[in-house]
């Protein structure tokens, strides 16, 4: 640039925007899953706190403190046959307000035969007025097991935070040896707390969840309804075309991760992340 040069808005605000990319493949080598490979650009980091074991935790660091209008994330994640690896956030990813650029998260997950991803991220916190679209593209083997959870809270109630305007799109495509077995989009617009407030979206809650279990059986969805009476918010679970859904709306954030952590440690087994009992 030379001196003098008056740049435009357009450009000073994409310059200040976030990019964070992980690429992440791991492969499983004498009973222990190991790193295959590791790609951190930008504001994205991947951390390993234990790398002894059957199952390799991986923990993923966002450091721009957050995701804003304009922002770009992407996470590549690649299990190889027969290994095991469980994913997390360090903390919950607030998406901040936009002044209209969206911010766009992309999450691609690839899991071949005989391997298990656990996919437990800490819950996405919506501010007023936020411009996100995240997509999550999953495939898997046909022998390869899946547990996934994805939370999602508009405003943080204990804050006195609402979410009264603004723009959410989220696309779930989960594919099994090929096949498409689970797709859905949730898209609010405009008006997001009245919009949550009707009965047959939210009923005035503010925090919602999807739990999915691949493989998931009668067994799974018997044993999470065994819970029913611990539940602080409004747990359903079923099971069909081989996979278990369970949704969870719950009045606010606390609650919400009360019901989850009942749930996934039913569905993992006991394994949830160190983070998640923080």
């Amino acid at each position: 640039m030379t001196v003098g040069t008056v740049l435009d808005k357009t450009d000073v605000f994409a310059a200040n925007r976030a990019v964070g990319r992980v690429a992440l493949s791991v492969k499983a080598a004498d009973g222990r899953t190991r790193r295959a490979r590791v790609h951190e650009h930008g504001s994205l980091r991947a951390r390993f706190p234990n790398g002894d074991g059957a199952r390799l935790d991986a923990v993923l660091v966002n450091t721009a403190g957050g995701i804003a209008g304009g922002d770009r994330f992407e996470v590549d994640i690649a299990v190889g046959e027969g290994a095991r690896l469980s994913v997390t956030t360090t903390a919950a990813e607030k998406i901040y307000r936009s002044l209209g650029p969206e911010a766009a998260v992309n999450v691609s997950l690839d899991v071949a035969a005989r391997g298990t991803l656990h996919w437990l991220p800490q819950e996405t916190i919506l501010f007023d007025q936020v411009n996100l679209r995240r997509t999550i593209e999953i495939d898997l083997a046909a022998d390869a097991a899946l547990l996934l959870a994805e939370a999602v809270v508009f405003g943080r109630s204990a804050m006195g935070e609402t979410v009264a305007e603004g723009h959410f799109f989220d696309r779930w495509r989960v594919r099994r040896d090929g096949r498409l077995i689970f797709a859905e989009a949730a898209r609010l617009d405009g008006a997001i707390a009245r919009q949550l407030a009707e009965p047959a979206i939210a009923q005035d809650r503010i925090a919602i969840a999807t739990v999915l279990l691949v493989p998931g059986d009668d067994a799974a969805v018997a044993a999470v309804r065994a819970l029913g009476e611990n539940f602080a918010g409004e747990v359903g679970i079923s099971t069909f075309n081989g996979i278990a859904v369970a949704r969870f709306c719950a009045r606010d954030g606390a609650a919400l991760r009360h019901d989850l952590m009942c749930v996934l440690s039913i569905l993992s087994g006991g394994a949830l992340p160190r983070l998640w009992l923080n």
